[in-house]
């Protein structure tokens, strides 16, 4: 097993920003860290009221941003085996933990935050099973609200397109625990935290996106093939309906759905996630049959591997700006332009044009893996950029003020 941390030089006050005629905001650049990982979050994992990040095998006390160590994770064939980060209190005992999968395994884990001295000092987390999926083609895997009811469910994108779509509710059962005695451990059968699968289709893919794409109400799922649409009452007891409403090779993880233009009907940002370009599909409503129609209208194609997306407010005019970079070597050199630098950018819906502008945050340093996180880390009254990919993790420091 490899375990890595970064070096201290690395983690230190090296800094570089970037600047180009027209932008509006401007970027500094803190590195965390230097790995193939591919996932981030942020959540006050301390409880000291501040949120710090956690990145593959790390997290960083925020206003320290040093490494301090969660998991051990192993490197397999270019890539770092986790696909995602998500911290979430799965325990209930107030303090926010990591819930991750890897690429080619079926298990789910979550990893304890011991809290305290513990937690300070560095200390692996304990590590637990949360469920064996039984499917281990995963692309990307979220916890996200899909019934409704105000607590997140796991799901699991697949690449692989005849395994079954699941989503997963978590729950608790019974098992036999072992829990430290001394300088032995007892077993102890006590509830712990687990997941329940429910089927809703029978097919899976890369590329997937949640939102109310027909605008009724309900949050459906999309993928690169079409999308389910979520049905009314029980989500999880009932069927839903699958549109083959199109058909995109690679989508991106996540597709996102809202109202780009303004005209009260829900659209979609995708991308050729392992190719060129950046689109949005202008909704123009259903056909004569029912089939959701789309204007497919590009928004960039300056980089290649655009594969994940986040929507924030980074200059503080209350709408937000699409946030994306380039994935490098996703497919360890296999795509088109993957051998080009790394890239991040934003852009800007102008609706007197009905385009979006694009402004380059930082070129030569920072891309975008697989997940891109925003949040005002240091109190200065805007929005900062968490972005972690193969060419390792790094703080974006939002200057505009």
């Amino acid at each position: 097993m490899k375990r890595f941390f970064a070096v201290g030089i690395l983690l230190g006050t090296a800094f570089a920003g970037f600047a180009q005629a027209g932008h509006p905001v401007r970027f500094e650049v803190r590195v965390l860290a230097v790995d193939a990982n591919e996932g981030c979050d942020l959540a006050d994992l301390d409880g000291d009221g501040k949120l710090d990040v956690v990145a593959g095998r790390n997290w960083y006390r925020n206003g320290e941003w040093v490494p301090r160590p969660v998991r051990i994770i192993e490197d397999n064939n270019g890539y770092a085996r986790t696909n995602g980060e998500w911290a979430y209190d799965v325990n209930g005992d107030g303090r926010p933990d990591v819930v991750s999968m890897d690429f080619t395994s079926s298990e789910v884990y979550w990893y304890e935050n011991p809290g305290g001295e513990t937690l300070l000092r560095g200390y692996l987390w304990p590590k637990h099973l949360l469920a064996d999926t039984g499917w281990a083609n995963n692309e990307v895997s979220y916890l996200i609200d899909l019934t409704g009811d105000g607590k997140p469910e796991w799901f699991s994108n697949q690449w692989t397109k005849n395994n079954p779509t699941v989503i997963w509710t978590l729950a608790t059962e019974e098992r036999d625990v072992e829990i430290p005695k001394g300088r032995k451990t007892e077993i102890v059968r006590r509830p712990v935290p687990t997941l329940v699968g429910h089927k809703i289709a029978d097919i899976n893919g890369h590329g997937v996106g949640f939102g109310d794409i027909n605008n009724d109400g309900r949050d459906d799922i999309l993928f690169g093939f079409g999308w389910f649409e979520r049905p009314e009452g029980d989500p999880l007891k009932q069927p839903w309906t699958y549109h083959p409403d199109w058909e995109k090779k690679h989508a991106a993880c996540p597709m996102l759905v809202y109202d780009v233009d303004g005209d009260d009907k829900n659209d979609v940002i995708n991308s050729l996630a392992h190719g060129y370009g950046i689109h949005w599909w202008r909704a123009l409503g259903p056909d004569a049959n029912g089939r959701l129609q789309f204007e497919e209208r590009l928004i960039d194609d300056l980089f290649s591997q655009p594969h994940g997306f986040c929507l924030a407010d980074l200059d503080g005019d209350g709408s937000q700006e699409l946030i994306t970079g380039k994935r490098i070597r996703a497919h360890n050199g296999a795509d088109p332009g993957s051998a080009e630098p790394p890239i991040m950018r934003y852009y800007v819906w102008r609706a007197e044009k009905k385009a979006f502008d694009g402004y380059t945050i930082n070129e030569g340093q920072v891309g975008g893996g697989l997940q891109i996180r925003t949040a005002d880390l240091d109190a200065d009254g805007d929005l900062d950029i968490v972005a972690a990919g193969k060419e390792g993790t790094q703080i974006l420091w939002n200057v505009r003020r």
